[in-house]
């Protein structure tokens, strides 16, 4: 039987345009939801936020990707509304099914040169949103929102990595370019863009794997391969890595337990060699300069 003659069997026979069906590649039907006149559904949503933010610019609107969530593209901002579109989201979306975090994956898919910070600072505030979310999400907080001002960018400070020791490292990549420590989560989808970026730079990237999204046990298994750097790419792309051996792994226990110590919540954390931090995703132009200013 076809999928579509399922749906068509489940929805007792619903005209074609009525039925959504769900991809089964690699989000289960549980988190996705079937939902009836998705295109209604969306216009419903749109309509009632022009309302709601008409100053916001809304672009794509996708109430059939999570159940009970409509996901709102507003130029690069994304954020999340209900079906009503009378509560306003700003926050990430995990499926624990598949271990995704789905708003790093979208937010990567609509721009990948997003300079956007980890975990909270994706979304952070309500600037995501432009002025008339910022000012439903201080309503909201019983605040006044200052629409004049452009948040500020997060302020860079120094971390010292002398706490950590050899174990729990992976190093790979240029081993005569200029030293460069990434705390990463190998199912992050920013880690991944930046493990592209790096691998074309002249750097020695020393990669400390933390679990943020569950990851420990890919950790392990690139960990302990034997061909650690093989086993890093294979891993971001998610294809099977060689052998199968066990090792010591309380390296990698050092590195969440420093990560949590320091306040390390998100990846990819870039530590340039004098201790600089960078938070998140950036692209090979920006690295480049930023890491030629710690020569300096």
């Amino acid at each position: 039987m076809s999928a579509i003659d399922w749906a068509r069997r489940a929805t007792g026979a619903m005209r074609p345009s009525r039925i959504v069906i769900a991809a089964c590649c690699s989000v289960g039907l549980a988190s996705l939801g079937l939902a009836a006149d998705v295109p209604e559904a969306d216009m419903a949503v749109r309509d009632a936020l022009k309302a709601r933010l008409p100053k916001t610019p809304v672009g794509a609107i996708d109430c059939a990707k999570v159940r009970g969530l409509c996901e709102i593209t507003a130029g690069a901002n994304l954020f999340y509304v209900d079906p009503a579109a009378r509560y306003l989201i700003i926050g990430r979306i995990y499926d624990m099914q598949t271990r995704q975090d789905l708003t790093a994956a979208r937010l990567l898919e609509m721009n990948p040169d997003m300079l956007v910070g980890a975990a909270a600072s994706a979304n952070a505030a309500a600037n995501v949103t432009g002025q008339d979310a910022r000012r439903a999400v201080a309503a909201a907080a019983g605040g006044k929102a200052d629409l004049g001002r452009t948040p500020a960018a997060p302020v860079l400070r120094k971390l010292s990595l002398d706490g950590l020791g050899k174990e729990g490292a992976i190093i790979w990549g240029d081993p005569r370019g200029q030293a460069v420590t990434v705390f990463t989560d190998f199912r992050c989808g920013y880690c991944r863009a930046l493990s592209n970026v790096l691998r074309t730079m002249k750097v020695k990237v020393i990669e400390r794997p933390i679990s943020v999204l569950g990851s420990r046990d890919i950790a392990d298994r690139v960990y302990c391969a034997r061909d650690r750097e093989q086993a890093v790419h294979a891993a971001y792309a998610g294809e099977p890595m060689r052998g199968g051996s066990t090792c010591d792994t309380t390296g990698l226990d050092a590195n969440e337990a420093f990560a949590q110590s320091h306040g390390l919540n998100g990846t990819p954390v870039i530590v340039r060699s004098d201790g600089a931090v960078l938070e998140g995703y950036r692209p090979r132009e920006f690295l480049e300069q930023w890491l030629k200013e710690g020569r300096s």
